[in-house]
């Protein structure tokens, strides 16, 4: 049996830190419960609270800082995405509509993946990303 109990947090970079916390407030009512200025050996930083122990800490760096193309897999670096759990389908179907009225490009329709609900979509900084459900 693992030792781990799950993530903690998941760091990802944005070149609008102010877009970036409030679609993440926006479609996952995510909370602001850090911020850090930025200093000379490190960015602006916010860390969101996901629900659930999960956290999104978010830097803010320049555009030019971020490495690789989010759009096309195999590009974006050594993780390709990440997924965020919801209780249930009826949820994630909200979380869809949420996701469209936040302005989230490409959002895709659910779909049945194995033992779970899966839905992907593009953030504000054009990452994929999805959100998913227990089928069962």
């Amino acid at each position: 049996m693992p030792i781990t109990t799950g993530f903690n947090h998941v760091a990802t970079l944005t070149s609008d830190m102010a877009r970036t916390v409030a679609f993440y407030a926006d479609a996952f009512e995510a909370v602001k419960v850090f911020e850090m200025e930025k200093r000379d050996d490190h960015p602006h930083m916010v860390i969101l609270d996901l629900g659930g122990g999960a956290a999104l800490n978010v830097f803010e760096v320049s555009p030019d800082d971020i490495i690789g193309e989010r759009r096309r897999q195999g590009h974006r670096g050594a993780i390709d995405h990440y997924a965020l759990a919801v209780e249930s389908r009826e949820v994630l179907d909200g979380v869809r509509e949420r996701l469209v009225a936040a302005g989230a490009d490409e959002v895709g329709e659910v779909q049945r993946l194995g033992d779970e609900w899966s839905l992907f979509f593009r953030d504000p900084d054009g990452m994929e990303l999805e959100v998913c459900a227990s089928a069962e």
